[in-house]
């Protein structure tokens, strides 16, 4: 009854779309009924749940079961390629319903044709705050990280690509579709829809053909070939023919002569009519002083030349005649390639090339020996003692001689304390903020931004570069010039260098900055070219982040993405990257990165979150994960297992992991702590961390009381996940701040993410599960350095939660740690575990020369009958300390070639090392 109901108003709406009021009206109703009434006697099967759809009459159903995904949502939204990957959780129409029935929920989509939602089409489900889910292990139609509509099924499309001035290849998809060889059946326009006339069709193949124009073509312009016969079909010609072969080694971007007598600039613009260069005296200067037409070289770098050093002068570039329909074809963008750029929206500065920082003396650690420390400038510093001047800022992260009222050492003294040996800087390149005054006219006065230290600025971690080569213009030091940064990072470098330990930063090179908020900003590549530098599908971005970079087919984009990791190795003295979004950069383009900047250079980064774009992820040679991955990657496996889910936990019993009590997560645990998962053929493939800048901090999830870490920790619980991260084979990644308990715990918990706006933009607001806006929640408590639950307004051993992490850092590092720090594979009784009936219980023998049990029960329990290998052995850590040097404790010496039992505390940690 229903889809009759909406047969007949689809076909009412359909005809009266020339009667504004009307079709208004029935839109309305449609969205009523649809939404009101979404199930109104459906019911779905086994496998149209697990698939998460249904297609019937027309008609195509989202369907979501929050069982299989372990979900409790309060709100569904579906998205994909139908949508252009919307990130909008509040668009009603992809808003699935419940229905009275809290795990089943579904929304209609019409359908008819399959049009609408094509076959082969890529879909996600988000939910509450906009998180999204990847499908369940066994999902039947699962593909690239996504679920996919009709999967194998090619729909009905045709390709165009123009191969010639007077060529244009075409191929057909779909098992209906009949190629013709009539001209009569094709036409071919120009975005101004004039029509280019046809002289022949040539077969090629049995789906493809030749369409031979009758006068020339400008090969840079768009020409759109429709398909007339029988199913109506159109595609815009692409440039692929000549876009995957262009390729120049010319140096890009503002570059100043050695001898400092001439500047050289040079942009890449593929199919630009015209290239100006402008020079402009002040930041901003309406004017420039200067305007240069540039000149293009046969590979389409533009060039323009300088017998005079320019260092200090501002500059853009004006691009015309690139056709984007929708987007002018006359715009102002400022550098890809530039060292200093202003904000984001500014223009570039001219500046000299760096000097890097003078290498480690001992060298790079060996991904094996990683102890890495992720941290962000801003976080870190907001609360040191330090002039207003430094806040926020790059001199202040590696200020030496800082201490709390306590006494304590704080900033770069703590942090060259700890005992890790690589800093983890996230991205340091120049990213997204909006102008101070759109901001503060949005949010200068509201109470929740205020509180969250958000109502004076756009605070962000930097995952939405704008300008790779560019150091973010915000961490120098205030009421320096523009361009002083770049100084201030190498001297950054160089005081971690000279402690000894290496430094590498987060790269962003999936996505850019050009798209976020579901805007279209024309910073760099959007006005030079957006469909040369971004996958796209008929001018319209692809990616769950606004758009994806295009690296294969594409050889000026693959040198993009290492000239700009050179760029910071060769000018900063930077010792290796981590990758964000790793999977959706083609296996090929990481080859040749690793290839290009050395492999002694550390580099990882995450697997997650495939390409939108179906012709990626349909290429073996560009599509990869974690199997086949080209580079170390977080091991997502072994987190989930140690200390549980990455946020929003709920239950204590079952969201805290192995460390956090839950049993049925030992075997998995064990697996994580000797590298062994399927895809982990060595200690290398995968790096082991517990939690990083984008999950629920460790403190919150271990917390007492309402899941905020600032009330107290279940600091056994909280030792134990720690003493897994340490004592787990290959390299490690530690989130900075967890030694010292950091709450986000001021950030609220919200059930879905809020929407602010400015003039400009919205802005999503997800909480504590994703705090990447909101300043206040991520910076370091200074304060709490050196407090111990003795403190007054302590609810936790700040001091002696320090203490145990510090130990075990160096204990890693130490001669002793070398057993977890190898990169090969092992023999297999290399770890010799201990498990007991009682699966709260867990120890283990490492090469015979480290012993660890582990009691994560809430009672004290006991190991017996532990034949201990011959040797004398030391007890080393306890649940208060540890130390090389032994501490005080039962079982403080253990004689080995014997039996012995063992009674451990509730939740409690034990580790000897055979001397």
């Amino acid at each position: 009854m229903k889809l009759c109901i909406l047969h007949v108003l689809h076909f009412l709406y359909k005809t009266t779309m020339k009667t504004p009021i009307l079709k208004i009206f029935f839109a309305a109703f449609w969205i009523v009924i649809t939404q009101f009434t979404p199930l109104m006697g459906q019911t779905f099967t086994t496998l149209e749940r697990a698939q998460g759809y249904a297609h019937r009459n027309d008609t195509t159903y989202f369907v979501f079961d929050a069982e299989l995904y372990a979900k409790n949502p309060k709100k569904v939204v579906v998205t994909g390629a139908f949508r252009a990957w919307s990130t909008d959780m509040e668009d009603a129409t992809f808003a699935l319903q419940s229905n009275g029935n809290p795990k089943v929920w579904a929304v209609p989509v019409y359908n008819e044709g399959l049009v609408k939602v094509k076959p082969s089409s890529p879909f996600k489900f988000r939910v509450d705050e906009g998180e999204w889910l990847s499908p369940p292990n066994n999902t039947p139609n699962a593909e690239g990280g996504n679920l996919v509509f009709f999967k194998g099924v090619k729909p009905d499309a045709m390709y165009a690509e123009i191969r010639s001035a007077n060529t244009i290849w075409i191929n057909f998809e779909g098992k209906d579709i009949q190629r013709s060889l009539n001209p009569a059946d094709y036409r071919v326009s120009n975005v101004r829809d004039e029509e280019v006339l046809i002289a022949e069709v040539f077969p090629v193949g049995a789906k493809d053909a030749m369409i031979y124009l009758k006068d020339s073509l400008n090969v840079w312009k768009n020409f759109k070939v429709e398909f007339k016969k029988g199913k109506p079909l159109y595609a815009w010609a692409t440039h692929e023919h000549f876009f995957r072969t262009l390729y120049s080694n010319k140096d890009l971007g503002a570059n100043v002569s050695a001898d400092k007598k001439t500047t050289d600039f040079r942009i890449f613009v593929p199919r630009a009519d015209g290239v100006t260069l402008n020079l402009y005296k002040n930041e901003n200067d309406a004017e420039a002083y200067q305007k240069v037409a540039m000149v293009a070289d046969e590979n389409r770098v533009w060039e323009a030349s300088f017998a005079q050093d320019l260092k200090g002068v501002y500059y853009d570039f004006r691009i015309q005649g690139v056709e984007i329909p929708g987007q002018p074809d006359d715009v102002i963008v400022s550098d890809p390639y530039g060292r200093v750029s202003i904000d984001s929206f500014g223009k570039s500065r001219v500046w000299y090339r760096g000097i890097p920082a003078t290498p480690l003396k001992n060298g790079i650690p060996k991904m094996e020996d990683v102890v890495a420390y992720e941290v962000h400038i801003q976080d870190f510093t907001d609360q040191l003692p330090v002039p207003q001047n430094l806040k926020g800022t790059i001199p202040a992260f590696h200020k030496s001689g800082l201490k709390n009222s306590l006494g304590e050492p704080i900033g770069f003294d703590f942090l060259t304390g700890l005992g890790f040996n690589t800093l983890h800087l996230m991205p340091m390149q120049e990213y997204l903020n909006y102008p101070d005054d759109v901001w503060q006219k949005a949010f200068k006065d509201d109470p929740f931004m205020a509180s969250q230290g958000v109502n004076l600025e756009n605070y962000d971690w930097g995952y939405r570069t704008t300008h790779a080569f560019a150091v973010e213009t915000r961490f120098r030091e205030h009421g320096t010039e523009h361009g002083a940064q770049r100084d201030q990072f190498k001297g950054l470098v160089q005081s971690f260098h000279d402690k000894n330990i290496a430094v590498i930063v987060d790269y962003v090179f999936n996505h850019t900055g050009e798209n976020m908020e579901g805007l279209h900003h024309i910073m760099n590549f959007n006005g030079i070219d957006m469909t040369y530098f971004y996958r796209t599908k008929n001018f319209i971005h692809i990616g769950e982040y606004g758009n994806e970079t295009k690296s294969e087919h594409r050889p000026m984009m693959q040198r993009w993405i290492i000239d700009q990791v050179k760029h910071f190795i060769e000018e900063f003295g930077i010792d290796g990257i981590r990758i964000d979004l790793a999977w959706q950069t083609d296996e090929q383009t990481l080859h040749k990165l690793r290839q290009a900047i050395g492999e002694d250079k550390i580099v990882y980064g995450e697997p997650w979150i495939g390409s939108n774009d179906p012709n990626y992820e349909n290429n073996p040679d560009w599509d990869w994960y974690k199997t086949d991955s080209p580079i170390t990657f977080f091991q997502d496996d072994a987190r989930n297992a140690f200390k549980g889910p990455t946020s929003a936990p709920r239950n204590k019993a079952t969201d805290r992991g192995y460390a956090g009590g839950n049993t049925a997560e030992r075997e998995k645990t064990m697996m994580g702590l000797v590298n062994s998962y399927p895809e982990e053929m060595h200690p290398n493939r995968g790096i082991n961390y517990l939690d990083i800048h984008d999950n629920w901090t460790l403190a919150d999830q271990f917390a007492n009381f309402e899941w905020d870490g600032r009330k107290g920790v279940d600091e056994g619980a909280f030792k134990i996940a720690a003493t897994l991260l340490f004592t787990s084979l290959g390299p490690i990644v530690l989130n900075g701040g967890t030694e010292i308990m950091r709450s986000k715990g001021i950030a609220p918990d919200f059930p879905s993410q809020i929407i602010k706006r400015t003039g400009m933009s919205p802005i999503y607001i997800k909480g504590r599960g994703d705090t990447y806006n909101l300043r206040t929640p991520n910076q370091y408590v200074w304060e709490n350095v050196g407090k111990t639950k003795r403190s007054r307004g302590s609810y936790a051993d700040y001091k002696g939660m320090q203490a145990f992490w510090s130990g075990l850092m160096k204990f890693r590092l130490s001669e002793e740690g070398k057993v977890f720090r190898v990169g090969m594979q092992q023999r297999d009784n290399y770890f010799r575990f201990i498990t007991p009936n009682n699966a709260h219980l867990l120890g283990y023998f490492v090469d015979e020369k480290v012993f660890v049990l582990i009691n994560t029960d809430a009672r004290n329990q006991s190991f017996e009958h532990i034949a201990v290998p011959d040797g004398n052995w030391q007890l080393i850590a306890n649940d208060y300390k540890v130390d090389m040097n032994g501490v005080e404790a039962p079982y403080r010496y253990l004689q080995g070639g014997k039996d012995h039992n063992f009674v451990m505390p509730a939740k409690s940690v034990r580790i000897w090392i055979r001397k």
